[in-house]
Parts: C-alpha cells; structure tokens; sequence
C-alpha cells in the first residue's frame, strides 16, 4: 500500500478509535457549468478567492460573511428567513454576475448562504464521511470525539476542507457574539444540520441521529481552528513511515527478488551426444577426493603409511618396534598395529623399480581383523 496523509489518517482512525473510512480519492465527472452562476454549481466551477489561513474560498462565501460579519448581533440571524421575493431577485442578480450584497438585508443573506450550500450538486460533507461522524460523536469519551472528529475532518479534499474551515471559522464568530444575536454554538448546528448533513433517509431522520448530526456541527463550530489540521502525533508517525519503513521495506524486497533469482532451479539439458573423455580428465586434481572405483586399492589400505615407512630399512633387516619407527607418531602406530598385526611377516623387500611402491614378500600370511577380511589383497 502507498503511504500517503489520507491513509496514515485512516489507520490511525481505525486503530485508536475503531471507524473504518473508504477512500474518497475516486475521481468523478464534475459537471461543467458556463457563466457566472453561483447556486446549484460544483465547487470548482465557481469563482474562488484565495485566502492565505484558509486556501480558496468562494467569493460568494466570502462577500456574504463578510457582509454579515458586521451585522452579527441580529437577533435570530439564520433562524429566521428573509421575504422569499428578495431573496428571489438577489438569487437573479447574483447568477448574473451583479453585486448586489451590500445593499440586502441580514436575513436575506443568511437564508442565501444556506441556499447556497444546500444546493451544492456534491455536499460540503461528503456522504462517505456522514456515518463515521457520527460514530465518532458518538464515542464515549469527549477527547476521542474531538480526536475523530478532527481526524475525519482531514480526510475532506481541499476545496471543500478550505469552504468549510471559512464557513466554521465565521460561525464560530458569530456565536461569539451570542448575548446580542441569541445563537450560540448549538443553535447555529441545528439550524445548518439539513444544509451540511442531510439525512439520506427517513431511518436517518430519528431523534437521535439528528441529534448526532447537530452535535458534529456543534463541534466543529466551538473548536474551527482544529478543522482540517492534522495533530502532531500523526505527523510525527507519517513522516516516519515515509522515510524508514518504506525503505527497509523496499530494501527487503529487493533482496528477495535477487535471492528467487539466484535460487531459481536450473534444468541441464541432456544431450544424446556423449562427449569424448580426455586422459587429463581421467586425473583427480590433487584436492578432489579419490572416486570409490580409483581408491578400491592401496587407497583404502588402511596400513599404507606403515608400509611407506618401511622403505628405509634393509630387506634383510630385522623389523623396528612399532613405537621406535622414525617419522611416525606413536598414536597412529598403534592404530594401524591394532588394524594389521605384522607378526607373521619375515621381511619387506622392494619391487623391480626403484621408485615403485614397496610389496611383502615371505611366507607369512597376513592376519586382518574381522571388519577387513571382505577385502582381497
């Protein structure tokens, strides 16, 4: 898997506070729409302002909480509806490309920015994310749900992260003010619940989901400078990951790859064509370990030793006490005098050459021991 922000945020979702979350990385057709029209349009076909806390924003957004910004001690403000044929005439003008806000009344720009996110084809909070809000409400502990709930606010893509982090921020202003205009943090998420996350059904639309619903935006409201910041703790793990892990992983496998090649199995190719053996190949190499058919001889003649050291001596000679032969250990002495007692054999005397090996001559009969008698001399 590709370690990127989306899917460390995901794991830590998943380990820390059990909510699984589909990536939302699919990408889908966005409608194409020509003019200046503001209300019915995708986010990216709007006019947008750039903003440096919070990235691009709609210009609407931003001429109409500004607007509004001013005027925030209205009572009710988006509680009550403004007069259905202005905010008709300033929807006509707003289409058209005219600015027509400064001289509208603060109700009818409230019910405006309501409109306008209600009616947005894709909504600010994607319907992926609706059902692991709630679950992250829903946690028992206050901490885990403003650690979810911040957590699940990353995952947005940018335009809709930077829209809602204004619209948030602006709210949370206007609650601040709520001893002149009566709408504190709660009344504002109940009033922008249906506009931000619409119920999909009616099994979604009971006492307490809707409630589940208001209480997301009420966080997200009380608390604007969390939305969309990732915490440091998920920082610190991401660029670990990215830096050590990946590459040991990487590392891991490249050695795996080279070690198949190396262990591949190699199937030799019989010829039907014997080829010719060279006398030298008949040879053994003086390393190489004599072959059963070549050491069936003095090879395997356990007193060859003995009988090498016997050269010195005179055929005529007596022969020397097993401990008192010169160039020989006692161990190995007494090892082969165990294996072949030599005490039926007269002399030793050598072959025609001078240089052969040495042979046994006399009228006496070797004796080997039981584990030797298979062997004929």
């Amino acid at each position: 898997m590709k370690i990127t922000d989306s899917s460390v945020i995901r794991f830590h979702l998943k380990i820390l506070h059990g909510i699984s979350v589909k990536s939302l990385e699919k990408k889908k057709k966005s409608l194409l729409f020509g003019g200046s029209k503001v209300f019915g349009v995708p986010l990216e076909n709007l006019a947008r302002k750039y903003i440096p806390e919070f990235g691009l924003v709609p210009c609407f957004l931003v001429d109409a909480c500004s607007f509004l910004l001013e005027r925030a001690g209205t009572v009710g403000l988006f509680r009550k509806s403004g007069s259905l044929p202005r905010i008709k005439t300033l929807r006509a003008k707003l289409n058209s490309g005219e600015g027509c806000l400064s001289t509208a009344l603060p109700y009818d720009v409230s019910t405006l920015i309501k409109q306008f996110c209600r009616e947005l084809p894709e909504p600010l909070l994607p319907p992926e994310l609706h059902a692991a809000l709630l679950k992250g409400r829903a946690l028992s502990s206050p901490q885990d749900n403003t650690s979810a709930l911040q957590l699940l606010s990353c995952l947005l893509p940018a335009r809709n992260s930077s829209c809602l982090h204004y619209l948030f921020d602006f709210l949370s202003k206007v609650s601040e003010r709520c001893s002149e205009n009566l709408m504190n943090c709660s009344n504002l998420a109940t009033v922008f619940a249906p506009c931000l996350l619409p119920p999909p059904n009616k099994a979604e639309m009971s006492e307490g989901r809707l409630k589940l619903r208001v209480l997301v935006l009420h966080t997200f409201i009380e608390s604007p400078h969390l939305f969309g910041v990732i915490p440091k703790a998920v920082m610190d793990s991401m660029e670990f990951l990215i830096n050590f892990p990946l590459q040991d992983a990487r590392r891991g496998h490249r050695k795996t790859q080279s070690l198949k090649e190396k262990t591949a199995p190699w199937i030799p190719v019989r010829s039907k064509v014997k080829p010719a053996v060279s006398e030298q190949s008949k040879e053994s190499t003086p390393g190489e370990k004599p072959t059963l058919r070549r050491s069936i001889g003095m090879e395997t003649f356990p007193n060859i030793l003995l009988f090498r050291s016997y050269q010195r001596f005179k055929p005529d000679a007596a022969l020397p006490d097993s401990h008192s032969l010169d160039g020989i250990e006692a161990g190995p002495q007494e090892t082969l005098k165990r294996d072949l007692p030599f005490v039926n054999f007269s002399r030793f005397a050598r072959g025609h050459g001078s240089e052969s090996s040495p042979v046994l001559t006399g009228v006496g009969k070797l004796q080997l021991p039981p584990w030797r008698k298979r062997i004929s001399i």
